[in-house]
């Protein structure tokens, strides 16, 4: 599935919820949903500058060129953010995720229903993920 399949199926199912909450609910069932990180990967040269609350990410890339993504966060909702943004960009090519337009982001509401800190580090999720991508 493409990065944009997999943007539309997200906006797809935020669509579905009308209010908020339900939405920021369905963040922190994507982010419980996800398996946890191992501790050898909750590293310093995992930990991501810029976040408000811990998050690691563990980037590898498999033999057919795809990178793959394990992460973990000790905040809920930071959690979801980081689930969603490994949904749609694990297993891809580097070259793909590194042009990929992330729209999901603004079609969903997520940057303007987020705290400011929170918006700084969903860029610095997205910044992490094509510094993987640049370099594995």
């Amino acid at each position: 599935m493409t990065i944009d399949e997999r943007q539309d199926e997200i906006i797809a199912e935020f669509e579905e919820l009308d209010d908020w909450m339900d939405r920021y609910q369905l963040l922190i069932d994507m982010g419980s949903s996800m398996e946890p990180l191992a501790e050898e990967y909750k590293t310093e040269q995992n930990l991501i500058d810029g976040c408000q609350s811990r998050v690691w990410l563990h980037a590898s890339k498999d033999d057919e060129g795809l990178l793959h993504f394990k992460a973990d966060s000790d905040a809920l909702i930071v959690k979801g953010i980081i689930s969603l943004l490994i949904g749609i960009l694990d297993g891809q090519l580097a070259d793909d995720i590194l042009h990929a337009d992330l729209y999901f982001i603004d079609r969903i509401g997520l940057r303007e229903h987020l705290s400011p800190t929170r918006s700084n580090g969903l860029v610095a999720m997205v910044k992490r993920i094509h510094d993987y991508a640049l370099v594995l």
